[in-house]
């Protein structure tokens, strides 16, 4: 078996932290805690079709209340390092009967991993 490595680990490990915290409806109410995670030139292809920048998704996700209080579910999420300080990650979200396939590109900068690049697809019912 291949030996691991464990600074590879580690920076997927890192991405995937920060993606779990913005699946929290805790952090999700809260702009500072959001902004923290999301890089300067966030941006993202919405499953719903929409394009969101950082100061969108911010806004949007603080107002939403819609939140049962529980975190969206995930499965299958796995990740990559494609360079240094970029990891890329797929997995699926089910929040509430909305399905979607999830891929992230995470960047390390000063503050730590933040997400740079998101994208949802939906799929199965919820996909019409």
């Amino acid at each position: 078996m291949p030996e691991r490595d464990a600074a590879v680990d580690a920076a997927v490990e890192g991405a995937i932290a920060g993606e779990l915290r913005l699946l929290d409806p805790e952090i999700r109410r809260s702009p500072e805690r959001v902004g923290a995670l999301l890089h300067p030139d966030f941006h993202e292809f919405g499953a719903s079709g929409r394009i969101w920048d950082r100061a969108s998704i911010i806004a949007s996700l603080a107002a939403d209340d819609d939140s049962d209080g529980r975190p969206i579910a995930t499965a299958h999420m796995k990740g990559v390092q494609l360079a240094p300080d970029l990891v890329h990650l797929t997995f699926d979200t089910d929040n509430n009967g909305r399905r979607a396939h999830r891929s992230s590109l995470w960047r390390l900068t000063g503050q730590g991993w933040q997400l740079y690049f998101h994208q949802g697809t939906l799929y199965g019912s919820g996909a019409a």
